[in-house]
């Protein structure tokens, strides 16, 4: 069902321009809640989605929804942008965050034997189905880490490269 629901926001979610970061469907079963994290398909590292965009892929995502018998009527639909702390699911986001902070949570134990890593995405490296990250971590030492040991991943945001004064421009 979840992954029916995935296909039908990714292909609505294409035509508009934007891809899907995350599903999540929580509630109860008699009012389900189905959270989708949307970005734009060129979208540049920190560019964001307005929440005018979210509001018109909620009401062409609702149109497809609707369309759908095995989804209760009375369902919540979120629809966001991905945050400043944007999930890494795809090799495509590992991909277009070389270069960024990264935070990720393996299966088990990952380089120097913990379970959680955070540094800097060096490289994605490595053939199709055994790709390797390289990360920088804190202390400065780099490692490597299977693509297929991580269990999470997302960026991390860094206070201090934030342009408080941008920020304020853009607002007023």
């Amino acid at each position: 069902m979840d992954e029916q629901l995935e296909q039908v926001a990714e292909t609505v979610l294409g035509q508009l321009g934007y891809e899907l970061v995350d599903l999540e469907r929580a509630g109860q079963r008699a009012r389900p809640i189905l959270r989708l994290r949307i970005d734009r398909i060129d979208a540049e590292p920190g560019q964001g989605v307005t929440v005018d965009e979210c509001a018109r892929v909620s009401r062409e995502l609702e149109a497809a929804l609707e369309e759908r018998e095995d989804l209760e009527s009375s369902y919540i639909l979120e629809v966001s942008s991905p945050g400043v702390d944007r999930p890494l699911r795809k090799l495509r986001d590992f991909e277009r965050s070389v270069g960024r902070d990264v935070a990720i949570r393996g299966y088990g134990p990952l380089a120097g034997g913990s379970k959680r890593l955070e540094g800097a995405l060096l490289a994605v490296e490595g053939a199709a189905g055994s790709e390797i990250l390289r990360l920088k971590t804190g202390d400065g030492t780099e490692v490597e880490v299977p693509l297929s040991a991580i269990a999470k991943a997302n960026l991390v945001f860094n206070w201090d490269e934030f342009d408080f004064g941008s920020a304020r421009s853009q607002k007023g």
